[in-house]
């Protein structure tokens, strides 16, 4: 009898054991592997369409410009479409994505689709593409840069909470919630504001082939709807997505009608996912958050 409950819990022991190992190795796979859920449709297609959908930001704009990369390569891809939905974003990563679509289109047409809305960000990276098309009663424009931060100091007075700073510097905590900004700090925000105003000017009038002088009178913020922006230059064609996807046809030299193909995204639950409900969520969203004020190419 005691033998068979020495094998009995031997068993248990060698099973408790695997199952930890296979445990921590799905672990180890969650945290190393570099998938990020993108995958081309199982179907061949010549004109590939990419979704820029809602606020510009890391999370969303990273899968945009490794999409526009690997379809870049793709020898099966001969054009690629844009499909923005977007009130812009973070300047950083829209300029990151207009540095991809221009990578792109030195291999292969990179048209733009603007659907409801194209503003600021969403158009700054519209002037990558060989061409732009727009709805009538698209939203975009906004050409500029915003940058903001609140100060609750009168707040803070009322409740006799104060706030002590040591800095290296005069300038090292401007946008402090706890005072308002100095005659110094402002200006060199502003300073800083107005080169990224400037960059934005600069790819408008390199994108629509113009002189910057053109352009500053467009570029004060001023949204324009579609049939606006096409009057003004700002955009080549009016039309829809399917417009757009026969305008990136013509420019590959395709015959017959484009088949259009998308990227799908399998929707993996890591186990990070699963340990999250019960722990936390420990799936690695720790940092994610830029704290401090951010410069924006933003419709607001």
């Amino acid at each position: 009898m005691a033998k068979r409950r020495d094998i009995v819990v031997a068993i248990i022991i060698g099973t408790a054991f695997v199952v930890a190992i296979l445990f921590f190795g799905l672990i180890l796979v969650d945290m190393f592997s570099t998938d990020d859920g993108i995958s081309f449709a199982p179907f061949g297609g010549n004109v590939g369409v990419i979704e820029v959908f809602g606020a510009i930001d890391e999370n969303s704009g990273r899968p945009v410009i490794k999409e526009l990369d690997r379809w870049a390569e793709s020898g099966s891809i001969k054009a690629i479409v844009l499909h923005v939905n977007s009130p812009g974003g973070g300047v950083a990563i829209c300029q990151e994505i207009y540095d991809a679509i221009k990578r792109a289109r030195a291999e292969k047409p990179i048209v733009i689709s603007m659907a409801s809305l194209a503003a600021s960000g969403g158009y700054y990276i519209a002037c990558a593409a060989d061409r732009v098309v727009a709805n009538p009663g698209t939203l975009t424009g906004s050409i500029g840069v915003i940058m903001q931060f609140h100060t609750i100091k009168g707040l803070l007075d009322k409740v006799g909470v104060e706030t002590e700073t040591i800095k290296s510097g005069e300038l090292k905590d401007f946008g402090t919630y706890s005072r308002p900004m100095t005659k110094k700090e402002e200006l060199m925000v502003r300073s800083v504001v107005m080169d990224t105003y400037e960059q934005f000017v600069s790819v408008v009038a390199e994108g629509r082939g113009k002189d910057a002088e053109e352009i500053y009178h467009l570029a004060d913020g001023s949204v324009f709807t579609g049939l606006q922006a096409y009057n003004m230059g700002l955009v080549d064609t009016l039309g829809g997505l399917n417009e757009a996807v026969e305008i990136a046809a013509e420019l590959a030299n395709l015959e017959g009608k484009p088949k259009v193909v998308r990227p799908y995204r399998k929707d993996r639950i890591s186990i990070f996912d699963l340990l999250g409900s019960l722990l936390g969520r420990l799936d690695g969203n720790l940092g994610e958050t830029v704290g401090g004020p951010e410069l924006l190419y933003l419709y607001q």
